[in-house]
């Protein structure tokens, strides 16, 4: 009995640990249950909607089918290769890239015209504010057909009131080469106010004790935008970037109500190249295809984003 005594002391000795970790871990499960049960229709909406959406687009972009009806055939790799050899997609990548340049600048850049202006609080800048933003509230099909009737060649809006300037009137969206930039100008003025809400909550982290002092010290309203307030807004632009850009390649609504991607592809943009695969010509690998290149390339501008940021942040 004295030779088997000693040799069930490691047994006890090492099953304890288990026990315990096994304990721990059931305590915490216990604690986080609820949080886990009210997290649970959003995880089952992200499963089905999202990763699920993603995980059919993915095996999508490696069938072919024909037809409605025809069997799906397996093509690996050529379905990208068909989407990246296809002058459409490199003229709606080309088409989007100056869409969300030409969009996203001007609207940040009127959106901190906005903040700056409107910084202080009482009854003239709230109700300034208010009908900046209004424009947001608008869905974007609503606001299309408004700026439809506003660029009408000979009877819009825009033709009535600068018809008396101009020798002869543009047709705002029948030209190629200004159908783009008619479709710009309603992406400007619906986001401009949204972008504003995100610089004006970053002017209230500017510290009102430097303003102060650099006042004192007599730098005027441009130094202080150029060395304080600058500065401590970079976060804000990179976001209100990031945001401008996704908003650039998601925003499509306008397209299919005001131009339909005319004329002769002017306003093609990436969205609407996909959509006209998969409906129009039932090109469902393809569609899905493009659907995958232009996730990846979101998803790697949002990294290196927000890599950014952090590394801004957490720097000297």
């Amino acid at each position: 009995m004295s030779l088997a005594e000693p040799a069930a002391l490691p047994v006890a000795t090492s099953a304890a640990p288990r026990l315990n970790v096994l304990k721990r871990f059931m305590e915490r499960f216990k604690t986080s249950l609820p949080a886990y049960l009210l997290l649970l229709p959003s995880l089952v909406f992200l499963a089905l909607f999202t990763y699920g959406a993603m995980g059919r687009v993915l095996i999508d972009a490696l069938y072919q089918r024909a037809t409605p009806k025809a069997p799906v055939r397996f093509v690996g790799l050529d379905n990208i290769s068909a989407v990246l050899a296809d002058p459409a997609f490199t003229g709606a990548v080309v088409n989007n890239l100056i869409y969300a340049v030409g969009t996203a600048v001007p609207s940040i850049a009127l959106a901190l015209l906005f903040a700056l202006a409107l910084s202080r609080t009482h009854a003239v800048t709230s109700a300034l504010r208010a009908a900046l933003f209004l424009p947001v509230l608008i869905p974007m099909v609503a606001a299309s057909a408004l700026f439809l009737f506003i660029f009408l060649p000979n009877v819009g809006l825009l033709d009535y009131y600068i018809g008396r300037l101009l020798p002869v009137l543009p047709n705002w969206l029948g030209d190629p080469d200004i159908a783009l930039t008619a479709i710009m100008v309603i992406t400007i003025w619906k986001n401009a106010g949204y972008y504003m809400l995100f610089f004006l909550a970053g002017l209230q982290a500017v510290p009102e004790d430097v303003m102060e002092a650099a006042h004192l010290d007599g730098a005027g309203p441009y130094m202080r935008l150029r060395h304080i307030i600058l500065p401590e807004l970079k976060p804000t632009f990179l976001f209100v970037t990031v945001i401008a850009t996704l908003n650039a390649v998601t925003q499509v609504d306008h397209v299919f109500v005001m131009t339909q991607g005319g004329p002769s592809n002017a306003t093609n943009l990436v969205l609407f190249y996909i959509y006209q695969q998969a409906v129009e010509h039932y090109d469902i690998g393809k569609a899905s295809a493009a659907t995958l290149l232009t996730l990846a390339a979101l998803m790697g501008l949002t990294a290196l984003s927000f890599r950014t940021m952090a590394n801004r942040e957490g720097g000297p």
